[in-house]
């Protein structure tokens, strides 16, 4: 059992992962987040340290066990996942806003959301690994899709959300039994012999929805950096356990880093441009990593040099 080997690595890999990961998930559900309360700044900081010192934990351990290689694209996978997720934050925010979701609800959803997330990023990788597998030329379909994906980020104005317009908020009032009101952190309630679904339901599969929609960038993204679903999978649920405590952290300041979408854009042109030429030209791994800080920094640092948003960001 010992020497199974699983997408090219051996169970032992694989065990110590998923060990890590559920026994995180039930301390955070079922010990520190056992009842709702309202997440404070502190609180989300400290959390998000302790998401990122287990990830580089983790990083170190594929680093010095696996191999130098696929230490730093774990560690590439890693930031350009955490980069992308500023901006499932954001619109995060505005489903929070639009519901009216109660600070102390908030973490729930996002449990309970990330959770699902982890399942379908497991499928969506995998079928992306074998469609490369399989069909070489998907690596330059994805490196396309990147690049106008990240053009038209770069061009687009600032981002918005109809939110009674979006399919999945329809369809759920059309053909789900809703509750005018929440009832404390439940997501359904029996009224009678009738099963109805509470609004925290609503958010949480819109949330769920939004984030398959942003899969669809970041998969292709980490794929630029290795074929490797080990790599993929594991960069990729690091990032998004540490997606709630960031979000608590940052989403009352992240509008003020407005520059940070170009970044955000800019990244996803260079990791589609990446994989688009790979077969002719191959970027190291570490240049990759440089390249991608360097433009998040920049990002950072315009947006605090030109803090007036209507003024001196470029229409």
């Amino acid at each position: 059992m010992m020497d199974m080997v699983i997408a090219g690595h051996s169970f032992i890999e694989w065990a110590l992962f998923s060990a890590i990961v559920l026994i995180m998930l039930a301390l955070d559900l079922g010990v520190f987040h056992k009842k709702s309360h309202e997440v404070s700044v502190k609180e989300a900081m400290t959390w998000t340290v302790v998401w990122i010192t287990l990830a580089m934990a983790f990083n170190a351990y594929v680093y010095f066990n696996v191999g130098k290689q696929a230490g730093l694209e774990f560690f590439t996978g890693y930031l350009i996942e955490k980069s992308l997720s500023l901006d499932n934050i954001f619109v995060i925010s505005i489903i929070f806003k639009y519901f009216a979701v109660p600070s102390k609800y908030q973490h729930r959803v996002l449990f309970w959301g990330v959770f699902g997330a982890l399942v379908f990023r497991l499928i969506f990788i995998f079928a992306g690994v074998a469609l490369i597998q399989k069909f070489h030329w998907m690596i330059y379909v994805f490196g396309i899709f990147l690049v106008f994906t990240g053009v038209k980020m770069m061009f687009e104005k600032d981002k918005s959300m109809d939110v009674e317009q979006n399919p999945v908020v329809k369809f759920a009032r059309k053909y789900l039994k809703l509750t005018p009101h929440y009832h404390h952190d439940n997501f359904s309630i029996m009224e009678g012999n009738v099963r109805k679904f509470t609004p925290l339901f609503l958010v949480l599969i819109l949330i769920e929805s939004t984030d398959l929609i942003f899969a669809v960038d970041s998969i292709p993204a980490i794929l630029a950096i290795t074929p490797d679903p080990f790599i993929v999978f594991t960069s990729n649920v690091f990032a998004i356990l540490g997606l709630r405590s960031l979000y608590f952290a940052l989403a009352g300041i992240l509008e003020k880093f407005h520059f940070l979408k170009y970044s955000l854009a800019a990244i996803l042109i260079f990791v589609g441009i990446k994989m688009s030429i790979v077969d002719f030209v191959k970027i190291p791994t570490n240049l990759s990593v440089i390249i991608i800080g360097l433009l998040l920094l920049l990002g950072v640092v315009v947006s605090l040099l030109k803090p007036d948003h209507g003024k001196n960001v470029p229409q």
